[in-house]
């Protein structure tokens, strides 16, 4: 007996584009039971409970394509499989994540529906889909649900889960460029680009990032050794290994100075402008026990700034800014603290706040003792006392970069031989040149933060991932080789063996995954089908892979989505399933929704790229006007009416005629071999179309037509390494 509840069937992940969408979704097999009976218009309180849980959907336009759609269509009555689609997208929304694509779909078993939503993450989509269905029921059944404590919980999965935002703007300046991205890790590490043509990025380091520079730019007096060497302003300094030697130094250097560790980060353990024997031994004690090295240096007069350099460029500047409070009369030092500084919306603990919270750590006691301040001291109305020096740098100055300030730092990066370089300076004005106003350069860091450029507490955000996406991939450079994806019934092993076959003729190192196994470079690796998601992806992985071949059955783009993105060729066999889909609530006999997975193939066709399709098969030929790129057709009749409307129009035809092999585009004809000469059209006169739609992708793929002539001259089914290459 059905009930009325929300319970999923099943939820499968689309890892790449699908039926639905380009994007990676989630598809949730629903079954609502007896809930198919009671639309949200006939349970009393629910439109109320839905909408004050969640006053934000009043942004979901819904069918109506206005503000508050959504929710007037529960208003007037929507099923739980709509709602829980919008509610989920919502729950994301809050959670930090965009959003996005989302669809409910009946299927031919009443009361069961595909809830399709983006899947920015799989883990945190999974987990908003299930707080979706606990709130939607809790709201129809006229529960209690904590909303603040189930975002909270989404939130920490999106911290755990998903991409930091310095990663995150440089995947998303890729994206910008059309350039595939895999993540290879649970971390930051992520690939742009496939194949031989990748790079890879570890949050703002980049396989250009040299270890040895990496290295350098940990030892800060080598640092400063090196850019004094090379003529950069650098603040005097020395090592010291005791609190009595760290008081010599800064004797000799000349008071005030610098202490802080040799190879510290985020500013811990740094301790400026001491003027006393009991600071300088007071901050080597902290200052040791941050680094493994403690180093003393003058302490240069001015603001503190960080300025980052992509390839040679300066591309970001934030500065920094001190941090005070002003006496009550009343209040201590850590009251004012708090009720004055981090009160502040700007400062807080996540990625979203540019500042932190600030916290009275033993440089800032030692700011307050100069002063004759405590923590517990109440300083006297009006008095402004100041609590943190360094710290702070989040407010941008790009834009008041003197050119030779920005050449200087360019130079420091490239001297420690950083590609991507966080440069510290001491200024008083930045606009003005380093030497006239006694300002240095005290660090260059590798890995460096981005959030100052991207969410500066002050001015104008900076698109440094864009910048370092330029870096990597200049002007022209898609970071994209060549891949070629098959679908659409028997014969995709089979155009799949013979286009990697063409492809290797050309030169190219070819990954394949096929039906009949995975294959590098003519080597079968693995034995067996191993046409799907995962070793689809594997081959874009490889960092020798210049051209990749997949086979994609309708199933596995139903199951799974395509393993990339976009493509240079896409074909379309024929207008049928190899595999019976029924059991996936697929309608057999409704040719609309094959229609929709196959169409997946030619959606992802790059502008620059073809849909090669069989002009013999109608549906196929409406699927052309889907196509972002050129059309090739292939046919065994060369008089079948698509085709010649195609060649009328200019476009590019590969048929028979005659018994021979021809290459048309509109009105000039290429003759490339007879069929006769083709071994595997002997084997079996069914091969014919798999040949032509073979030959039609290496034309388009610009093999040359002699290397294409031999090629399907010279290939059999025999295994690979039986064949003579």
């Amino acid at each position: 007996m059905k009930k009325k509840s929300i319970e999923f069937l099943s939820v499968t992940h689309l890892a790449g584009p699908n039926m639905w969408t380009y994007r990676p979704v989630l598809e949730a097999l629903v079954d609502i039971g007896d809930l198919e009976d009671c639309p949200s218009n006939t349970i009393p309180g629910f439109y109320e409970r839905l909408s004050s849980w969640l006053p934000s959907l009043i942004e979901h336009r819904c069918s109506y394509e206005e503000r508050g759609g959504f929710l007037r269509r529960v208003k007037e009555g929507t099923w739980p499989g709509h709602i829980l689609e919008h509610v989920t997208l919502e729950l994301q929304n809050l959670a930090g994540m965009p959003g996005g694509f989302g669809k409910a779909r009946e299927t031919p078993v009443r009361g069961v529906y595909k809830v399709i939503v983006r899947a920015w993450n799989e883990t945190v989509t999974r987990a908003a889909l299930q707080t979706a269905r606990d709130l939607v029921m809790a709201a129809m059944e006229d529960r209690p649900f904590d909303v603040e404590e189930a975002i909270a919980h989404l939130r920490e999965l999106v911290d755990h889960h998903c991409l930091g935002p310095s990663t995150g703007c440089i995947v998303d300046g890729a994206d910008d460029r059309d350039i595939p991205a895999i993540r290879l890790s649970d971390g930051n590490l992520v690939q742009l680009g496939y194949g031989a043509r990748q790079r890879r990025i570890w949050t703002a380091e980049t396989d250009r990032t040299s270890a040895i520079a990496e290295g350098i730019s940990r030892d800060k007096d080598l640092t400063k050794t090196l850019l004094q060497a090379c003529g950069v302003p650098v603040p005097e300094g020395v090592l010291v290994d005791s609190e009595d030697e760290a008081w010599e130094a800064a004797e000799d250097i000349g008071l005030p100075v610098v202490v802080k560790p040799t190879d510290g980060n985020h500013g811990r353990g740094v301790f400026t402008n001491l003027l006393t024997q009991d600071e300088v031994k007071a901050a080597y004690r902290v200052a040791a026990d941050e680094g493994s090295g403690v180093i003393v240096e003058n302490y240069i007069l001015g603001t503190e700034h960080r300025l980052l350099v992509v390839g040679n460029k300066m591309v970001a500047a934030a500065k920094g800014e001190l941090a005070w409070v002003t006496g009550d009369g009343h209040s201590t030092i850590d009251e004012l603290i708090d009720s004055q500084l981090n009160t502040d919306p700007r400062r807080g603990r996540t990625e979203k706040h540019p500042l932190n919270f600030v916290r009275l750590d033993s440089a800032a006691r030692l700011e307050l003792k100069r002063n004759g301040y405590t923590e517990d001291s109440v300083p006297p109305a009006g008095e402004r006392v100041l609590i943190q020096r360094n710290g702070n740098v989040a407010f941008d100055c790009t834009d008041e970069v003197h050119p030779d300030v920005a050449a200087a730092v360019s130079l420091a990066a490239r001297i420690v031989g950083l590609d991507i370089a966080g440069v510290d300076l001491v200024a008083e004005d930045i606009s003005q040149p380093l030497e006239a106003q006694g300002g240095a350069i005290v660090e260059v860091n590798a890995g460096p933060g981005l959030l100052m450029h991207l969410n500066p507490a002050a001015g104008k955000p900076r698109a440094v991932g864009k910048d370092i996406v330029e870096h990597l991939f200049p002007e022209g450079d898609s970071g994209r080789i060549p891949v070629v994806g098959i679908t659409g019934g028997q014969g995709k092993t089979t155009v799949a063996r013979l286009v990697s076959r063409l492809l290797s003729l050309s030169g190219k190192y070819v990954g394949l995954a096929c039906g009949d196994g995975f294959y590098l470079n003519r080597r079968q690796v693995e034995k067996g089908d191993r046409a799907h998601w995962d070793a689809a992806r594997r081959i874009l992985m490889n960092r020798s892979v210049d051209a990749a071949v997949m086979e994609n059955g309708a199933l596995a783009i139903l199951r799974e989505g395509l393993a990339y993105d976009r493509c240079q060729v896409g074909i379309i066999l024929k207008f049928e399933a190899a595999a019976d889909l029924s059991h996936y609530y697929f309608d057999t006999e409704d040719p609309d929704q094959l229609f929709k997975v196959l169409r997946t193939q030619v959606d992802v066709v790059l502008p620059q790229g073809a849909a090669v399709l069989n002009a013999q098969e109608p549906r196929l030929v409406e699927m052309a006007e889907l196509c972002d790129g050129e059309v090739v057709y292939f046919s065994q009749d060369p008089l079948v009416p698509a085709l010649r409307e195609h060649l009328a129009q200019g476009g590019r035809a590969v048929y028979v005629r005659d018994g021979e092999v021809v290459l048309a585009e509109g009105e000039q004809e290429s003759a490339l071999t007879r069929l006769d000469a083709i071994p595997l059209i002997g084997e079996a006169d069914f091969q014919v179309g798999n040949v032509l739609a073979s030959v039609a992708a290496a034309w388009r793929l610009g093999i040359a037509q002699e290397l294409i002539r031999a090629g399907v001259e010279t290939f059999t089914l025999q295994p690979v390494e039986s064949q003579n290459i």
